[in-house]
């Protein structure tokens, strides 16, 4: 993997992590970290089928998870024009539909603060957990805008009234308030976050891969169709897919032989 400026990135075991590596402004977006969040996102789900990380986890360096926008790059884009905002928020937009359309499962770790944009990020990953003195806020309209960009990813997260609540006040919340409008999936203890985020680690990877990106796939199609005989198709073709799949039989048969199905013992160790 090549070295980047905004965040470090590591590979060990099949687990990909990435780290948010701004502390001096506690993880602050600049534009070139969202190029290079996005590049990385993007160059790790294009990985050929047997070097794809089987989990890939998210976290910040130092003080917090992420800020939000850096202020020199809010300064920046202060002065730009209408078309020049439209193409700023949807390089935005990438960087979270990146995260969210990315076929390996995804687990954010976040502790210290995450405001604005950094709720987009967290939001599109597949599972969060959180120290519950985390400080959240979707803070835009405190500044005169709205969190427009992040709106469409936090919004499947915690649901209409919800956004309503957060998003129209503006107001500062904890671990355990974004726990409870499903903004993330655990709240814990500042002591206990590497532990819980272990343990979900730990469950991915008893999991067969492919069949987890293939369920993976499987909720995001059902949740963007609702047309029920196309579902009720879908579904029925990848049962009998995985079935017949290397996995499926493999899986299959170390139940009936009360054994551990391979993939748990061949994790691939890279540094």
């Amino acid at each position: 993997m090549k070295p980047y400026k905004t965040i470090q990135v590591s590979e060990q075991k099949g687990i990909t992590e990435i780290i948010l590596n701004r502390p001096e402004v506690h993880n602050a977006m600049n534009e070139l970290m969202i190029h290079e969040l996005t590049e990385v996102f993007w160059e790790l789900d294009n990985e050929s089928e047997e070097d794809l990380p089987r989990l890939i986890i998210l976290r910040g360096n130092g003080k917090s998870f992420c800020a939000g926008a850096d202020l020199n790059y809010m300064k920046g884009i202060a002065a730009f024009g209408f078309e020049e905002n439209v193409t700023d928020g949807k390089k935005l937009a990438a960087l979270f539909r990146a995260v969210y359309e990315c076929s390996i499962p995804t687990l954010a770790v976040v502790h210290g603060s995450a405001f604005g944009g950094a709720n987009g990020l967290l939001a599109a990953c597949d599972m969060v957990v959180a120290a519950e003195n985390t400080r959240f806020a979707f803070s835009e309209v405190k500044l005169g805008i709205s969190p427009s960009t992040i709106a469409l990813f936090v919004m499947k997260r915690i649901g209409e009234f919800g956004a309503r609540e957060l998003m129209l006040t503006g107001k500062h919340f904890d671990g355990k308030e974004a726990e409870k409008w499903h903004l993330i999936n655990h709240a814990v203890s500042p002591e206990q976050l590497e532990e819980k985020a272990q343990e979900l680690m730990n469950e991915i990877m008893t999991a067969a891969p492919k069949a987890v990106r293939e369920t993976k796939k499987l909720i995001t199609q059902i949740v963007q169709s609702q047309n029920m005989n196309k579902n009720i198709e879908f579904t029925a073709q990848l049962i009998a897919r995985l079935r017949a799949a290397d996995e499926g039989q493999e899986g299959m048969a170390a139940f009936l032989e009360k054994r551990k199905p391979n993939w748990i013992t061949r994790n691939k160790s890279k540094i």
